[in-house]
C-alpha cells in the first residue's frame, strides 16, 4: 500500500474519535486491515502535516497507557480538557476507548 495513502486512511479515522474518547494504534491498525500495522500507525501520527487539523492526542497505546514522547503532559491536558478519565498517572480508563464500527 501507498504510505501517503495509508497515513491519510490514519488521518480520517482519527478525525472521527470523538471528544472524550481514544483508540489505540492497534486498534486504527485493525480498522485498516491488521492489528499489526500499529507501528505503521504510529508512523503516520509522527508525520502529521502541520496543515491538518489531527485530534492527535486521542491515539494511545493498547494498554491505556499514554506514549513516552516529549508532548505526554500536552496529551494528558488535552484528553483531560475532553473529558477522558485516567485510572492512574499515565493510563486511560477502558471506559474511554472508542470502537471503530
Amino acid at each position: 500500500m501507498n504510505k501517503i495513502i495509508f497515513f491519510n486512511q490514519v488521518y480520517d479515522i482519527v478525525k472521527k474519535i470523538p471528544k472524550g474518547k481514544v483508540m489505540s494504534y492497534g486498534q486504527i491498525g485493525a480498522v485498516l486491515g491488521s492489528p499489526y500495522y500499529a507501528r505503521k500507525v504510529g508512523q503516520a501520527m509522527s508525520c502529521i502535516p502541520s496543515t491538518i487539523d489531527i485530534p492527535w492526542q486521542r491515539v494511545i497505546k493498547s494498554s491505556g497507557h499514554l506514549p513516552e514522547t516529549t508532548f505526554i503532559k500536552e496529551q494528558k491536558q488535552l484528553l483531560l480538557d475532553e473529558g477522558v478519565i485516567f485510572s492512574s498517572e499515565r493510563k486511560v480508563d477502558s471506559s474511554c476507548f472508542f470502537n471503530f464500527i
